[in-house]
């Protein structure tokens, strides 16, 4: 498959269904189409976010996938392409966002121990995966083995670990032509924001009558909603100085998790039915 080396585009691969995504996907305040992926989710943007700001499709991509990490507890992937540059961020939780990235002619630069990590936090093979990942990393004197068709090869290394995205889903298509395919996928449903109070009061109700609900009401829900809180505000406030969207919309939703759980969990307290 030959891709132009002039699109940009990314999507966010996250190890969780549909259901579990939705609400902390809801709560970045973008446009996204939500759609199964096997046993993983995909998140494609309907817009073009990049465009408004100083920051690069991987810097956007990177700090929501973080946000949703946090708010499902499980690995978030995001994949970017931009003017033949390609690469991955992996987020999980409070855990380090590593990355890793390859020029136009498949020349690697990241972090060291970044394909160790995702082969460790997908439950990949650890001798097997690994290998293959880590050959990802090493310069090739085969023209044909390009920054896309490593991004390609990793991806296709993903089905091992139940990834299945749908018909037309593919990294390195442009941004328009990946909408599209995401528009007409099995499941698909588009998320659009509703405000602060509907979303995050609709989360917490659906979550309270899940298993998830200790952490929604109660001891355990006062302590995750102080640490997020404890988590978002600086964020939020570096994110700033550094006028950075991405992780600020990162930290806002951290932060905006926190409060609503804390307030949340009184108002409950004091109204139990």
């Amino acid at each position: 498959m030959s891709i132009s080396r002039a699109a940009t585009g990314g999507m966010l691969l996250c190890r969780a269904e549909p259901l579990a995504v939705r609400p902390p996907a809801h709560l970045l305040r973008v446009r996204l189409l939500l759609a199964p992926a096997g046993a993983w989710s995909v998140l494609v943007p309907e817009d073009k976010p990049w465009r408004d700001g100083p920051e690069t499709v991987m810097e956007v991509l990177s700090g929501w996938g973080s946000a949703i990490a946090l708010g499902t507890d499980r690995p978030v992937l995001s994949l970017c392409w931009e003017g033949g540059r390609t690469g991955f961020a992996l987020a999980g939780g409070f855990r380090r966002t590593v990355s890793y990235a390859w020029d136009v002619t498949g020349r690697p630069a990241g972090e060291p121990d970044a394909m160790r990590a995702l082969s460790a936090r997908l439950g990949l093979d650890p001798v097997l995966d690994l290998e293959e990942l880590e050959r990802l990393t090493r310069p090739g004197s085969d023209p044909a083995v390009d920054g896309e068709a490593r991004l390609l090869a990793l991806v296709a290394l993903l089905s091992r670990a139940g990834l299945a995205l749908p018909p037309g889903l593919a990294p390195g298509e442009p941004a328009d032509r990946l909408r599209a395919a995401a528009r007409v996928a099995p499941g698909v449903e588009t998320l659009e924001w509703s405000g602060w109070r509907d979303a995050v009061r609709a989360e917490l109700d659906a979550a309270e009558r899940g298993p998830l609900g200790p952490w929604v009401r109660g001891p355990r829900a006062r302590l995750l909603g102080a640490a997020h809180v404890a988590a978002g505000a600086p964020l939020l406030a570096w994110a700033v100085r550094r006028r950075s969207p991405g992780w600020a919309t990162a930290g806002a939703v951290l932060l905006a998790h926190g409060t609503a759980t804390l307030a949340y969990d009184r108002a409950r307290a004091r109204h139990p039915t």
